[in-house]
């Protein structure tokens, strides 16, 4: 067994500060002493765990209200994860891979899987293996580790681009520009292809190099894959007139694909000559109606291509939406203007033509996709509404990117976009293809469910429990695409019955493993095994290792994927619900005392998680569009725990004159004349300048000489605004307001609304009132706490 040579010591990576949290009583506190640093083990295996140390029973596990469960990044960046170069051992029972908390015989050449206690001999070229020399992936350090699969790599990723062309001159020459940019960012054995639609959908000929030739679907007809398999010509026969390829090159895998999809090194010059030569949709457009957009049949024809010709593999189909689908399938809404795009209020009233047969339209095909390992990410360029919300399956179930921008012609898509093609220190883009996902446990833990952008695999393995959370019934997944930021919710129950003793030192283990195709062609094996302790019941060590910040998240998504299916008001009473239970489990108080009530430090800012989430964008509809509702819950569904907070409890920063920087609390009592605040939702960047300074900065003073830290003043939001922006995906709306200004409702909307119109002001030191008076019904913060108080120690739910 070859022996690699691997770093003694992890690299931490640099965190950034945690999200500013509101106290109760106004005052920071200090982090709690905990058995785990959760983000060293975050770092290390991309793991954030709700509970650290597991209820024993399965009823005691149901009473600590929260459920096991675990926020997973697969591919989590780490400077010290060599790939290794052999193939993982496996047990010949249940498949579990060989890992640290194995026990081994070293004499007898023997280990125990830790999941069915089956006893396996190592390989013949483990032979050298000794106490003092053992492989990488029985060294405690690795945890997680990645092997690189001798699986020859069978065809290179496919990246297809379906372009929409009814857009004005501007939008489309960004959006061309853009493309264009990104073409040269593919690796050169990367295979593409492009599809345009307008009132046609265009399938372009690429191995055509005499003239530009494509195939045109009518936009008003629904195609069966039958038909678009014959139309592209992608049966086994070969077609007359096909351009032959040359002796010494492999064959296609099916005839007549290779004519729509090749080597970016072989057709970027006359792919970029189509592109460049790409005009807008020449059918007419009346001013009163909208443009005909067959969306539904561009879509249909990119995966019926892709799934014909190139079934499991990894690909990626752009589409690139300039409006809403207004003819065949997969239409949202008329051409008629007078029309007008559905709301929410539609939908809840079930006032809606078009919705339910777009959305399984589009379910259909992202169905189909999904099970070819074929991502579809959706870029839409449009100040109005395009579908997002009839097409939000298309990226939920493919786990693919989506953007939403007002035109083509934004930083904020051109930026987010390059962004897609981002790639590491090896030149290799980062981002995984036609991935599955597995979730192994010992037999004490069984998997509820996964709440990510996958579909189930229905794998009925004997680890899968009865609960059911999110997409249950299997303990593996199909991931068609992975990025170093892919997170994953996966829930667990404990089924021990009640009464049965622990034995001394019991801990349950849990084994993810993902396996991806590299975007350099090679197949990989990434593997993380936890391993946490079960404590008996009423044991402080449980509520000690409590992470109130991966509960939240965690705990949120539960609530949208609720949202999805539920009522708004049935998901917020759910909610309320689960606080006021864990306060009444795990809370100090004398009964009917709400003035006893305490939590302690691990659980103090879960409430204010729960007060945001409640009034957050991703439960509460209004204000919002359907399409802005699908984007922002998709994200939530996709990012881990420290974006997930900012997007729950976003983070302020305030600046003024006589102070450095510093995190304030997220509450109208912030807003100060003489003040400069930053906001960060994960979704926009907001300064808002107070009264005075506004009044200043008016005045050109921070122009005059004199008042230079007036000008550094207005400009350290600024800097630290870009800081924000470094490593963010997609790029967040960036806005600049004064007191007073229209869009300073951005903030105000985020705010704890302590100071109300009703309130007039609170008094503070001095006698003064401070803070913005807020116009708004909802209750602060101080008056939730109080109610949860009174219903915890009232002991109703």
């Amino acid at each position: 067994m070859q022996q690699q040579q691997y770093p003694q010591q992890y690299a931490q990576q640099q965190q950034g500060p945690p999200p500013q949290h509101f106290q109760e009583e106004q005052q920071q506190q200090q982090p709690a002493q905990r058995a785990f640093d959760y983000e060293d083990v975050e770092d290390r295996d991309g793991v954030r765990l709700s509970w650290n140390v597991f209820a024993g029973s399965r009823i005691e596990s149901t009473r600590t209200v929260v459920p096991i469960a675990a926020l997973y990044t697969p591919l989590k960046e780490r400077a010290d994860l060599p790939p290794v170069l052999y193939e993982p051992v496996t047990c010949k029972t249940c498949r579990g891979i060989l890992n640290p908390y194995c026990q081994i015989d070293v004499r007898g050449k023997l280990w125990i899987c830790p999941f069915c206690l089956q006893r396996n001999a190592f390989p013949p070229h483990y032979k050298d293996i000794s106490s003092n020399n053992l492989p990488a992936e029985l060294l405690p350090k690795y945890t997680t580790i990645e092997y690189t699969l001798s699986r020859p790599p069978q065809i290179p990723p496919i990246f297809l681009y379906v372009v929409d062309t009814c857009l004005d001159d501007d939008d489309l020459k960004a959006l061309k520009d853009a493309i264009i940019v990104s073409l040269s960012l593919l690796p050169p054995h990367a295979l593409v292809g492009l599809i345009t639609y307008g009132t046609m959908t265009q399938v372009h000929e690429l191995g055509y190099t005499e003239c530009p030739k494509s195939f045109v679907f009518r936009g008003t007809k629904e195609y069966t894959p039958k038909s678009i398999t014959e139309m592209l010509g992608l049966t086994s026969a070969p077609r007359p007139g096909g351009v032959q390829p040359p002796a010494n090159a492999p064959p296609p895998p099916v005839h007549g694909a290779a004519r729509f999809l090749l080597p970016i090194s072989q057709c970027e010059f006359g792919l970029t000559a189509i592109l460049e030569n790409l005009q807008k949709d020449p059918w007419p457009v009346a001013s009163d109606k909208r443009a005909q957009r067959c969306t539904g049949v561009a879509m249909s024809v990119a995966v019926g291509l892709l799934e014909s010709s190139f079934p499991n593999t990894g690909a990626r189909i752009m589409l690139f939406a300039g409006g809403p689908a207004t003819e065949g399938p997969g239409m949202v809404v008329g051409v008629e203007l007078r029309e007008p795009i559905r709301s929410h209020h539609d939908i809840e009233r079930d006032n809606v033509k078009y919705f339910k047969r777009a959305s399984k339209f589009y379910e259909s095909l992202a169905r189909r996709a999904a099970q070819n390992g074929h991502a579809i990410d959706v870029f839409a360029g449009c100040l109005d509404q395009v579908g997002l919300l009839e097409m939000k399956s298309l990226a939920n179930y493919t786990n693919g990117y989506m953007i939403l921008a007002d035109s083509f012609n934004m930083s904020l898509f051109k930026q987010s976009f390059q962004r897609v093609f981002v790639k590491d220190e090896n030149g290799d883009l980062q981002m995984g293809f036609n991935a599955t996902f597995d979730v192994q446990t010992t037999k004490e833990l069984k998997v509820s469910g996964l709440i990510g952008h996958a579909i189930s695999a229905n794998k009925k393995s004997a680890w899968v429990g009865e609960t059911e959370i999110g997409i249950g019934q299997t303990s593996a997944w199909k991931l068609c695409s992975l990025s170093p930021k892919t997170s994953n919710a996966v829930y667990f129950e404990v089924v021990t019955p009640a009464g049965t003793p622990l034995a001394p030192g019991a801990r349950g283990m849990i084994q993810f493993v993902t396996h991806y195709q590299h975007s350099s062609g090679q197949f990989r094996l990434r593997v993380t095994t936890i391993a946490r302790n079960f404590a008996e019941a009423g044991n402080p060590s449980i509520s000690e290792n409590f992470d109130q910040e991966a509960a939240a998240v965690l705990m949120a998504r539960i609530a949208v994927f609720k949202a999805e299916i539920d009522d708004s008001p049935d998901v917020l009473r759910w909610l309320d619900r689960m606080l006021i239970r864990l306060c009444q489990k795990f809370a100090e108080y004398r009964k009917d005392d709400p003035s006893s009530f305490r939590l302690n430090d691990n659980f103090m800012i879960y409430p204010q998680f729960m007060f945001h989430l409640r009034r957050s964008q991703f439960l509460q509809v209004f204000n919002n569009s359907p399409d802005e509702t699908a984007f922002y819950r998709h994200i939530l569904n996709a990012e881990d725990v420290n974006n997930s907070l900012v997007m729950i409890q976003p983070t302020l920063m305030s600046y003024g004159l006589e102070k450095e920087p510093e995190a304030v609390l997220l509450d109208s009592i912030s807003i100060q004349p003489d003040t400069i605040l930053l906001l960060d939702t994960f979704f926009h960047t907001l300064i808002f300048h107070g009264e005075t300074v506004a009044a200043w900065r008016k005045a050109g003073y921070h122009e005059q000489e004199g008042y230079e830290n007036l000008a550094k003043l207005l400009q350290d939001p600024q800097e630290d605004a870009q800081d924000l922006l470094l490593d963010r995906f997609p790029i967040p709306r960036y806005v600049v307001t004064d007191q007073g200004g229209s869009q300073a409702r951005f903030l105000l909307s985020k705010l704890n609304p302590s100071t109300t119109h009703v309130s007039g002001g609170q008094q503070y030191a001095g006698g003064t009132p401070q803070g913005q008076a807020i116009f708004t019904d909802d209750v602060s913060l101080q008056i939730f706490m109080e109610h949860l108080k009174k219903l915890a120690v009232s002991g109703s739910s």
